[in-house]
């Protein structure tokens, strides 16, 4: 894997660590993500440090409070990245099917999760896992990383740096409004492939999770 591949690759399971809900295996993970994204990925750091140093000088129950209010109480900042396209519609759940079979057809299984499979998190384990066809899936789901992106920080949250990290992997520039991020979902996704490597070795340690283990 060459080194702009391993980057890449190194932001992506960063993001998807640090995106999920911070219980003591995430938590504990905080500095490897830190060290391999200042190792691999250093342009990404600068928006990886400000959820990392908040973790380290806030109180768990106040981490896990925060996560909860900002993803699991209110839908402005979901992570379900067909929730931004389709909607709570008849037609997302055709989506969620079609995002389950793109998983099973490269040899993964979501549904060991507990998750739904457009959950962010697990879309950037996947492209940790399968990077081609991992990056189709993002790149072909940019606006609803972009209107992520925007609400996070219109909020002001230090989850924001890790979805602009992952907008900032993929062609073209981010937008920079909500209007502009619409405009980008209407227009349907860019032609242009990532085309990551294979997985490399020296990334962080993967979770079992889409395998069946723990």
């Amino acid at each position: 894997m060459n080194r702009a591949a391993l980057s890449q690759a190194v932001v992506y399971q960063a993001a998807s660590i640090v995106l999920r809900y911070p219980d003591d295996e995430v938590l504990g993970l905080r500095g490897i993500v830190r060290r391999a994204v200042a190792e691999s990925a250093p342009a990404a750091l600068p928006d990886f440090e400000p959820l990392l140093d908040w973790w380290e000088h806030t109180p768990v129950e106040d981490v896990r409070a925060s996560y909860v209010d900002m993803f699991d109480m209110s839908k402005r900042h979901a992570l379900y990245l067909s929730y931004w396209t389709d909607g709570d519609t008849r037609r997302r759940g055709q989506v969620l099917t079609e995002f389950k079979r793109r998983f099973r057809d490269e040899g993964l299984d979501p549904s060991t999760t507990g998750e739904l499979p457009d959950h962010l998190p697990l879309v950037l384990e996947f492209a940790c896992r399968r990077p081609d066809a991992g990056a189709a899936l993002l790149q072909e789901y940019r606006a609803s990383l972009e209107l992520i992106r925007l609400a996070l920080a219109e909020r002001g949250s230090p989850y924001a740096g890790a979805v602009a990290a992952v907008c900032a992997t993929l062609p073209g520039r981010s937008p920079q409004d909500r209007q502009q991020a619409m405009a980008m979902a209407a227009a349907g996704p860019p032609a242009e492939s990532v085309g990551l490597e294979p997985y490399d070795p020296r990334l962080l340690p993967l979770s079992p999770a889409m395998t069946g283990g723990r």
